[in-house]
C-alpha cells in the first residue's frame, strides 16, 4: 500500500548545493524519508525553502518592528503591546484541535493551503481599516482595536495548521539532514529579513502620504507574497495523514521488540499486548521534560522580548528607519551563524548547544543596562548588541525545533507538536502579559527592571534541559 501521494512538477528544477550528502543520508535512513524518491525529497526541500523566503516577507509586514511602529503611531499603550505579543502564543491552545482535524484529512497540502490562506487574507481588513482611518471614518483607538482583532483571528486560524505543517516537514526532511537543512532554510529566511526589513522600514517612514498609509501599502504587498508562498508548498511531497498514521503504527510495532502484536491487514485492526518495558514510553518521558523546558523558556523569554522595540522607539526615541537597520543586522548575524549552528547540531547534538548558548542568551537582557540615546550607543553598541542577539538567537531557535522533533514519538506526532505549542503558547502569553504590566509599573524599575527579571527566569528555565536525552 502506498503511504503518500506525491505531486511533483518537473518545471521546478532547483538546486541546494549545500546539502551534498543527500544521497548518502537517504541510503541510510530507515523509517521516514527513505519511503520517498530522492529527487522528490530534493524538490520538496527546495520548495520549502522558497516557501520560507516568501512567508518571511509576509511576516515582516504583519509583525515585528513595522507593526510595532504602526501601533506607536496610533499611541498604543504598553499593555496593548503585551496583548499584541501574547495573542499569537495564547491562540496556540487551538493547536490540538488543529492536529485532530488535520489527522482526519487526506492531504497535508490542501489542509495547509486552506488554513493559511484564510489566515493571511484576514490582514486585508487592516488595509481597509487604514484606508478608513485616512478618510476619517474611524479614529486611532478603533484602528488599534481592529488590529488586535485581526491579529487574534489570523493567528487563531493559522494555529489550526501549525502542528500539521510541522509533522509534514518532520516526515519529509531526513533525520540526519535536519540540522543542515533547517540551517539553510533559516539562513534563507534571515537573508530575506536582512534585505526586506530596511527597505520596508524606509518605505513606510518616507511614504508621501504618511507612515500609516505607507504601512498599508507595504502590508498589501506582504499579503500577496504570503499567498504566493502557499503555492510553493504544491511542489512538496503531499503526505496523506491517514496512510502516514497507519505506516507509523506499523513501523512502531515491527521495530518494538518489547511488544507482541497481531496485525489484521484485511481490516486494519491492530491488537497489542504490552510487555513490562516500552521504549516508546521512555521517549515520551523525554518529550515531557523537553516540554517543561520549552514552556518555562517561553515564559522567561517573552517577559521582555516584545518590549525591546518599544524601548527603542519610545524610550530612546529612535527613528523607525534606524530600528529596521538594527533588525537587519540581527537578521544578518542569524544568516551567517545559522548554517554553522546546524552543522554543529548534527555533530554535537542540539541539547548541548541549547545549554551553552542558552546561558549566553539568558544574560543578554542585562546588556541593555547603560544603553542610551548617545551617539556612541546608537552607532556602535546598539548595532553590536543586535548582531550578538541574532547570532545566539539563531542557535536557540534552530536547536529547539530540532530537539523537539527528535524527542517526539512517531505515532500521533502532530498531536504531540500541538500539545507542545499549546502549553508553550500559554506560558509565553502569560510572560508577555506579566511583562506588559511590569513595564507600566514604576515600582519594578520599568523596562530595565523587566529585562533583569527576564534574565533570571531564563537561567532557571535551562535546568530541565540537563535531564533531556536526545
Amino acid at each position: 500500500m502506498d503511504s503518500v501521494k506525491v505531486e511533483i512538477s518537473a518545471s521546478l528544477n532547483l538546486e541546494i548545493p549545500q546539502i551534498d550528502s543527500l544521497n548518502t543520508v537517504l541510503s541510510s535512513e530507515s523509517q521516514s524519508s527513505s519511503r520517498f524518491p530522492k529527487n522528490a525529497i530534493r524538490t520538496s526541500l527546495q520548495a520549502s525553502t522558497y516557501d520560507a523566503i516568501l512567508a518571511t516577507i509576509f511576516s515582516i509586514t504583519t509583525g515585528g518592528i513595522l507593526l510595532s511602529n504602526f501601533l506607536v503611531e496610533l499611541d498604543a499603550s504598553p499593555v496593548i503591546f503585551g496583548m499584541l505579543s501574547s495573542i499569537p502564543m495564547l491562540v496556540n491552545l487551538i493547536q490540538p484541535l488543529g492536529a485532530y482535524l488535520s489527522e482526519r484529512t487526506t492531504s497535508r497540502f490542501r489542509y495547509s493551503a486552506l488554513v493559511y490562506g484564510i489566515s493571511r487574507l484576514f490582514w486585508l481588513f487592516l488595509v481597509i481599516g487604514i484606508i478608513c482611518k485616512s478618510w476619517g471614518l474611524i479614529n486611532s483607538q478603533q484602528l488599534v482595536i481592529l488590529t488586535l482583532v485581526i491579529v487574534f483571528f489570523s493567528h487563531l486560524v493559522g494555529g489550526l495548521g501549525c502542528a500539521s505543517w510541522m509533522s509534514w516537514l518532520a516526515i519529509i526532511v531526513p533525520r540526519r539532514l535536519r540540522g543542515r537543512y533547517f540551517g539553510i532554510r533559516n539562513s534563507a529566511a534571515s537573508l530575506t529579513n536582512l534585505l526586506c526589513v530596511p527597505l520596508a522600514g524606509f518605505a513606510v517612514s518616507h511614504w508621501f502620504g504618511g507612515t500609516l498609509q505607507g504601512y498599508g501599502v507595504v502590508l498589501l504587498v506582504g499579503i500577496l507574497f504570503g499567498l504566493v508562498s502557499l503555492g510553493c508548498q504544491y511542489f512538496q511531497i503531499d503526505v496523506n495523514p491517514q496512510l502516514q498514521k497507519l505506516q507509523n503504527t506499523y513501523i512502531g510495532l515491527t521495530q518494538n521488540k518489547d511488544k507482541v502484536e497481531v496485525i489484521h491487514e484485511s481490516v486494519g485492526v491492530i491488537h497489542e499486548l504490552p510487555l513490562p518495558y516500552n521504549k516508546e514510553n521512555n521517549k515520551n518521558s523525554h518529550f515531557w521534560i523537553f516540554l517543561l523546558y520549552f514552556s518555562l523558556w517561553m515564559l522567561a523569554f517573552n517577559l521582555c522580548a516584545p518590549f525591546v522595540n518599544l524601548y527603542l522607539l519610545e524610550t530612546l526615541n529612535i527613528d523607525v528607519g534606524w530600528v529596521t537597520v538594527y533588525s537587519s543586522l540581527q537578521a544578518g548575524a542569524s544568516l551567517l551563524m545559522v548554517v554553522l549552528w546546524g552543522r554543529l547540531a548534527d555533530k554535537l547534538g542540539n541539547r548541548l548547544i541549547l545549554i551553552f548558548v542558552g546561558i549566553i542568551v539568558a544574560v543578554t537582557p542585562l546588556f541593555w543596562f547603560g544603553i542610551g540615546d548617545r551617539n556612541l550607543d546608537i552607532w556602535l553598541w546598539l548595532p553590536l548588541l543586535h548582531i550578538f542577539i541574532g547570532g545566539t538567537g539563531a542557535a536557540v531557535d534552530l536547536c529547539s525545533n530540532n530537539l523537539q522533533i527528535g524527542v517526539t514519538p512517531l505515532r500521533n506526532q502532530s498531536i504531540y507538536f500541538a500539545i507542545a505549542a499549546a502549553i508553550a503558547g500559554v506560558t509565553g502569553a502569560l510572560g508577555t502579559t506579566i511583562g506588559g504590566f511590569i513595564a507600566q509599573s514604576p515600582h519594578f524599575g520599568g523596562l530595565l527592571g523587566l529585562f533583569a527579571l527576564s534574565s533570571i527566569c531564563r537561567l532557571a528555565a535551562l535546568i530541565p534541559l540537563v535531564f533531556v536525552k536526545e
